[in-house]
């Protein structure tokens, strides 16, 4: 009898537990269905992905195919099909369209060369180029050859372009019709994405932005901020502060920009800012730098053997060029040396030349009325034992000719002192040549830019490097390291262009 009631207790038993299970199965199967509805989604998109990749493959394997096919084939009988098609061919046959933006002198030329680069590497490439700031001359000679298209308009803009580092700057240029400019700009370069166009933005934020703001696909070259400006230096300042707490000087909205999708390759112009931007998410490189490019290692000519030679940069801001020009000419005339002094001024435009020579009669030079045509030299001055030299558009000729370099200028006092000539300054009132500028130059290139604050205490330096051949060497190789060599633009052109038909 217990034997009975313990078998039907045992079965009631198996009987509760199995639909207590079956129960437990019924509401656990909702979620089980879930959880496979949910992989099947995702093996769903894995699959459909490797199924694209694979068409997308399928014609290009098939080209290898045809063109192993027609390598076999006798060269008359593929000359006849016209079946084997070369990958440059095949590459110069998808035409491609880059806008480039550039948003000051300096961005210009960096524009220029890279333009210049990519354009030899592969001419299929259409170019348009729509400066921001100033009229963009640099352009002007590919712009006449016709393979290089200038769209837009210039606008003068009375800072110069450098509304950034004065409120009364940027109140002219309100005045000018700056919002005007750019609303215009901006205009342009939008319909410019609507139309496909790939945009090369080279500056700062404002070419950064619009490109991202566009929703076209674009390349970034970072051309005026260097980590060198805060790690160099005694570091007390807040800026410092500031950049040291982010570890880059570029700041969060601009490395947010760098980041995109759409953003298909950052390049900066020395590793150490490449390196600190590479900590906030940023493949960005430092491929070289494209300003080192395009100098001519020509001779000085004999005539200047026996003199000491400098070379004086006034900028090319006017009428801030002028004031420059006038400053550095007077502190030059208290160089005291036993030699005879030749100083070349390699000026931007011909329109300059008036002005330039009314001062230099105002400061009791006299015209020679020689020339040496040859050598791009326009006039010489001459006072007591003091050379003045003009020529315009000559800086890339000129710039090795020079011991020392007498400089108020941005760009080009760079590029002098990456040639490894060291340079003296003496900041103006402005707008683009203030002791503001002049201090962050001087870090950024490591000291090889000495700023002084007198005419008397310019040509006190100055008389210091040209009798010091060892201080002006190893002043001119620090210099020339923190530009980098030239080069730079070859590996940009050869970046994006790969980048254009890999797809990277």
């Amino acid at each position: 009898m217990l034997s009975c009631k313990n078998a039907r207790y045992k079965l009631k038993s198996n009987r509760d537990e199995f639909f207590s299970l079956k129960n437990t199965w019924l509401l656990n199967k909702p979620l089980r269905l879930a959880t496979r509805y949910l992989w099947s989604i995702v093996l769903g998109k894995f699959f459909r992905i490797i199924s694209r990749k694979i068409q997308k493959a399928a014609p290009r394997f098939e080209l290898g195919i045809k063109d192993l096919q027609s390598s076999a084939l006798p060269l008359g009988h593929a000359a006849e099909n016209k079946i084997f098609i070369s990958n440059t061919n095949r590459i110069s046959q998808t035409r491609k369209k880059l806008l480039f933006l550039s948003n000051g002198h300096g961005e210009d030329v960096i524009a220029v060369k890279l333009i210049e680069a990519l354009h030899k590497i592969n001419p299929g490439i259409t170019l348009e180029v729509l400066p921001m700031v100033g009229e963009g001359k640099v352009f002007s000679k590919y712009v006449e050859d016709g393979w290089l298209s200038k769209i837009g308009f210039s606008t003068f803009l009375p800072s110069g372009g450098f509304s950034n580092q004065s409120f009364r700057g940027f109140l002219l240029d309100l005045r000018a019709g700056l919002l005007r400019s750019l609303w215009k700009q901006w205009n342009i370069i939008y319909m410019s994405a609507r139309k496909g166009r790939i945009i090369v933005a080279v500056g700062d934020l404002l070419p950064l932005l619009c490109a991202w703001a566009s929703g076209a696909e674009y390349f970034f070259i970072g051309t005026p901020k260097s980590d060198y400006t805060w790690t160099s230096g005694p570091r007390f300042s807040l800026s410092d502060s500031y950049h040291r707490l982010k570890g880059t000087e570029w700041d969060p909205w601009e490395y947010f920009l760098m980041r995109s999708n759409r953003c298909r390759m950052v390049a900066v112009r020395d590793k150490i800012t490449a390196r600190g931007l590479r900590n906030h998410g940023v493949k960005a490189f430092a491929p070289g730098n494209p300003m080192m490019d395009g100098f001519s290692k020509t001779q000085c000519p004999k005539t200047f053997d026996t003199f000491r030679r400098l070379i004086l940069l006034c900028g090319s801001r006017l009428p801030e060029a002028y004031q420059n020009f006038k400053q550095l000419l007077i502190s030059i005339q208290l160089i005291e040396i036993s030699s005879s002094l030749a100083v070349f001024v390699p000026l931007n435009s011909l329109s300059m030349s008036t002005k330039i020579e009314l001062i230099l009669t105002e400061l009791g030079f006299k015209s020679t009325n020689e020339s040496i045509s040859e050598l791009g030299i326009y006039g010489i001055w001459k006072k007591n034992s003091f050379w003045v030299i003009l020529g315009f558009n000559q800086f890339s000729s000129w710039a090795t000719w020079g011991e020392v370099g007498v400089a108020n200028a941005g760009t080009a006092t760079e590029q002098l002192v990456g040639l490894g000539i060291p340079c003296v300054s003496l900041p103006g009132r402005g707008p683009q040549f203030n002791f503001k500028f002049a201090k962050r130059q001087s870090r950024l290139l490591g000291g090889a830019v000495a700023i002084s604050k007198s005419y008397k205490m310019l040509a006190k330096q100055v008389e210091f490097l040209l009798n010091s051949n060892f201080d002006r060497e190893i002043i001119g190789l620090r210099g020339s390291k923190r530009m980098g060599s030239d080069g730079g633009s070859q590996s940009l052109a050869i970046m994006i262009s790969d980048r254009l038909f890999k797809g990277l």
